[in-house]
């Protein structure tokens, strides 16, 4: 085959059109159609050597009307719970207002596998929002090569310039949280966290040290322990607190599903909140003004946090460049009844 002045190699610094990667690929422009679209029947190999022209070169679409699927797709690492159904409310409101469907999928952990990846690619949706997760290099080239707006809520790394983010102030909700256990004279203040890797852990956790740093409260490394967002990580963890020789007198968790565990072990140890032990959530789940005490927690903006990331997303679909690509809204203390000065 030999390479016209129009067809072959990619004008220096110019994306590639499909004919183009064909040709330096040498294989046929529907094989490279179906490796941009996510299908599955292209050998290993070839799908591997027309991505990695396509991450040099770049891709460049012909715009045709259509080409684009009315859907966000909206992607979670778990697929369950209050959380869950606080951010696909965001999403939805603002699909709604601009006549869109939503996609609703789950990665079963934190980094989408293959079959993910496939199926957006072959369903080319407005654009994509992942909330507590994050791409491997490889998607990340994929999806910008195919020019489909992508935003992250609530990353679970920092997401650099790479994609544009949304997140809540989650140092300031930490600080605020054990602020508010030492101003009602607390001193013995421990705390469950999620997972350090995460991102927004760290931050939490930072947050929590600054103030009892800022109090002059000494750090007690026995009252730090590390969980994975789970209600187990309040019932493991809060066992083994008020086993301690010297317990906490409060309790500062990542979320409130682990705050609720903790219920749970304070009850089995006899433990009355807040008269023995305070407790303090994150998220506000609508479920914890029903619960026994009334949970003291860090609300976290989720629906507005996603209906921001839909919006950034849109804007990015319509050629508009973001005022910010990292939106923090911020957190605020909602004090309920699971929080008392110590020995009440």
């Amino acid at each position: 085959m030999t390479a016209s002045s129009d067809s072959a190699a990619a004008p220096t610094g110019r994306p590639m059109t499909v004919a183009q990667i064909a040709e330096l690929a040498g294989v046929s422009i529907p094989t490279v159609s179906r490796v941009i679209n996510g299908q599955s029947d292209v050998s290993a190999a070839t799908r591997a050597k027309v991505e990695g022209i396509i991450r040099t070169h770049g891709f460049r679409r012909l715009k045709k009307p259509g080409t684009k699927a009315p859907l966000l797709e909206l992607v979670f690492h778990e697929l369950a719970g209050a959380y869950a159904m606080e951010v696909i409310k965001g999403v939805e409101r603002i699909a709604d207002e601009n006549g869109l469907g939503v996609v609703l999928s789950e990665m079963h952990g934190h980094t989408p596998g293959r079959g993910w990846i496939e199926g957006v690619l072959a369903r080319r949706p407005t654009g994509v929002i992942a909330v507590f997760s994050g791409l491997t290099s490889t998607q990340s080239d994929q999806i910008r090569s195919r020019d489909i707006p992508f935003v992250l809520v609530d990353p679970t790394g920092d997401p650099g310039h790479a994609f544009p983010s949304v997140v809540a102030s989650n140092w300031s909700g930490g600080f605020s949280a054990t602020r508010h256990l030492l101003e009602l004279g607390h001193r013995r203040i421990a705390t469950i966290t999620g997972p350090t890797r995460m991102l927004s852990s760290r931050a939490r956790l930072d947050g929590y040290r600054a103030a009892l740093d800022d109090a002059g409260t000494p750090i007690a490394a026995e009252l730090i322990r590390e969980g994975t967002f789970q209600p187990e990580d309040g019932l493991i963890h809060g066992r083994a607190l008020l086993s301690l020789a010297e317990p906490p007198t409060a309790v500062v968790t990542h979320n409130d599903l682990q705050a609720f565990g903790l219920y749970r072990a304070a009850a089995e140890h006899g433990v009355r909140i807040p008269d023995d032990l305070s407790v303090v959530g994150f998220d506000d789940l609508p479920i914890t003004s029903w619960v026994t005490p009334p949970l003291t927690t860090i609300r976290q903006p989720l629906t507005e946090m996603a209906a921001s990331a839909a919006n950034m997303v849109l804007a990015l679909d319509r050629g508009e460049p973001l005022p910010h690509h990292r939106i923090e809204l911020a957190t605020e203390l909602i004090v309920r009844g699971s929080t008392a000065p110590p020995g009440r």
